[in-house]
């Protein structure tokens, strides 16, 4: 599976990004797709993830309530809606794939694929 994300940007706080990330390659009908990031001198760390046959969600404490993740199935892309944006949510932002998982909890080490990440910068 190839992931291509895009739609990072400079934006001031209390503003809105989306993110997108379009999957090709194969069918991800069976994936749990994810957004994890990764802030200058930080761990990459999981942000949201959604099971891409039902729709189910998870989210990071430190972004539940201000961003949504959302599939569309028929173009095979991934979504991050972000709104409310503080300048902490500065970071590389990357989509991720995970062939199968009973959990929508993920960790950074055990996605399957990843895409190339794009740069979110909150100014205060």
């Amino acid at each position: 599976v190839q992931l291509q994300a895009s739609g990072g940007g400079l934006v001031q706080a209390g503003g809105s990004l989306r993110l997108s990330c379009a999957a090709s390659g194969r069918s991800v009908s069976s994936y749990v797709m994810g957004w994890f990031r990764q802030a200058p001198g930080k761990e990459r760390e999981f942000v949201a993830s959604i099971r891409w046959s039902s729709g189910s969600t998870y989210y990071a404490d430190s972004v539940k309530g201000r961003f949504t993740i959302s599939r569309d199935t028929a173009k095979n892309i991934l979504y991050l809606q972000m709104n409310s944006l503080k300048p902490e949510d500065t970071a590389v932002y990357y989509c991720a794939a995970k062939v199968s998982s009973v959990i929508l909890r993920l960790t950074s080490g055990s996605m399957d694929y990843w895409g190339k990440g794009t740069l979110v910068t909150v100014s205060s």
